[in-house]
C-alpha cells in the first residue's frame, strides 16, 4: 500500500510539474501584445517567430492572395510603397482579394492607411463558392471607414472598428486620414475580440443569444449564409475607395 501510495504520488507531481511548464494559452491582449509594433514594415522580428506568427504579406508580392472566386490575383489591385492598395476608383466594391489559405482559430494584425471618404474593412471566415457574389454575404467584417469624411451620416455599426451591421465599436479609436491605424482580430472558437489601435473596441459570442438576435435582424437577415461557417479565407475589402494595408501578420492559435 505504501508504494502504490508513493506511485501516486509521483504521478501527481509529475502531472502538476508538466501542467505548470506546458505554455498556457493567450487572452487577445497576450496575443496583441507579442505583435512588435517598431518592427521594420512587413518583417518580423525573431521573437515574433518563435510566438508563431507569419507574415501574410511580404511588400514585394502577392503571394498567398488571389481575387474573391478567382484562382489569380486582380488587377483592380497593386503594391505601392510596400503596401497593398486599390487601384478603382468610386463607390461600388470591386475584386475583394481573399488569402489562399483557410483559417479557423487566429489572430491577425494589420496596419493600414485611409484617404478621405475611404471605406473598407478584413472580412472573415469567408466561402468561396459562385453562389456568393461577394465576401461579406458569408463572413463578418471589421469595419475600416474614415468616419470624420464620410460623405453621410455613419450608423454607430458602420464606424471604424465595428463588427459591420452587428456591433457597434466599444469606442472611437481610429486615427483620422493619413495616419497609420493597427487593426487586430482574434477568433478562438465562437469568442471574437476586436482591436483597433490597442483599444478592445467589439467582444462577442457567435451563436450566442444576442449574436443570433442581432444576425436575424437588420441586414443580415436578406443574407441566409452570413456568419455560417466557422472557418474560412480572410479578405481585403476593395470598395471602390483607396485604403493601403502593410505588415499583416497572422498567428494560427
Amino acid at each position: 500500500m505504501k508504494t502504490i501510495s508513493k506511485i501516486s504520488l509521483l504521478a501527481v507531481t509529475v502531472g502538476l510539474m508538466i501542467s505548470c511548464s506546458a505554455p498556457q494559452p493567450k487572452d487577445p491582449m497576450g496575443l496583441y501584445a507579442e505583435v512588435d509594433k517598431n518592427a521594420s514594415p512587413n518583417t518580423l522580428t525573431d521573437k515574433e517567430k518563435e510566438n508563431g506568427w507569419k507574415l501574410l504579406f511580404d511588400g514585394t508580392t502577392t503571394a498567398g492572395w488571389h481575387g474573391y472566386n478567382l484562382k489569380v490575383f486582380p488587377d483592380a489591385w497593386a503594391i505601392e510603397d510596400g503596401c497593398l492598395t486599390m487601384n478603382t476608383t468610386g463607390s461600388a466594391e470591386s475584386l475583394d482579394i481573399v488569402t489562399d489559405k483557410i483559417y479557423r482559430n487566429f489572430a491577425i494584425s494589420v496596419d493600414y492607411k485611409v484617404t478621405p471618404g475611404a471605406n473598407s474593412g478584413v472580412i472573415f471566415q469567408i466561402k468561396e463558392d459562385t453562389i456568393y457574389k461577394f465576401p461579406y454575404e458569408t463572413g463578418p467584417e471589421m469595419q475600416i471607414i474614415d468616419d470624420d469624411g464620410w460623405p453621410g451620416k455613419l450608423e454607430e455599426w458602420q464606424e471604424s472598428g465595428a463588427n459591420y451591421a452587428m456591433y457597434a465599436a466599444k469606442t472611437k479609436a481610429g486615427k483620422p486620414v493619413g495616419e497609420w491605424n493597427n487593426l487586430f482580430l482574434a477568433v478562438k472558437d465562437n469568442k471574437v475580440t476586436q482591436i483597433l489601435n490597442s483599444v478592445v473596441v467589439v467582444e462577442y459570442e457567435k451563436y450566442s443569444d444576442e449574436w443570433t438576435k442581432l444576425r436575424n435582424s437588420g441586414k443580415w437577415a436578406d443574407y441566409p449564409d452570413y456568419g455560417k461557417y466557422d472557418e474560412g479565407h480572410i479578405s481585403l475589402q476593395n470598395h471602390g475607395t483607396k485604403v493601403w494595408f502593410r505588415n499583416i501578420k497572422l498567428k494560427e492559435i
